[in-house]
């Protein structure tokens, strides 16, 4: 008798250790598959900012070009280039 209800108590302590085991690879692969969708939809957010830059850095060099900085301080400040016999040039 105390034999029979210790091979109960083993098998089910082993089909415990199995459902415990089963829960923890669905969980596993469920986990997985989350970061796996958080990476690419990071991804995505890195390429979308990757172009965002790439547009910045144009703008910036058509805003800085030369043509628009002397337009600009001729407009807007009243700028111009000065007559040759104005301009010293200094020596040390």
């Amino acid at each position: 008798m105390l034999a029979s209800m210790g091979r109960f108590l083993g098998l089910l302590l082993l089909v415990a250790a199995v459902l415990a085991s089963a829960v923890a690879a669905i969980w596993a692969r469920h986990e997985a598959r989350s970061l796996f969708a958080e990476i690419e939809a990071l991804n995505g957010q890195r390429d979308e900012l990757n172009i965002d830059w790439g547009r910045l850095q144009i703008e910036r060099s058509t805003w800085a070009t030369h043509g628009r900085v002397e337009k600009l301080a001729r407009q807007q400040l009243d700028m111009r280039i000065p007559d040759p016999g104005g301009v010293e040039i200094l020596k040390p």
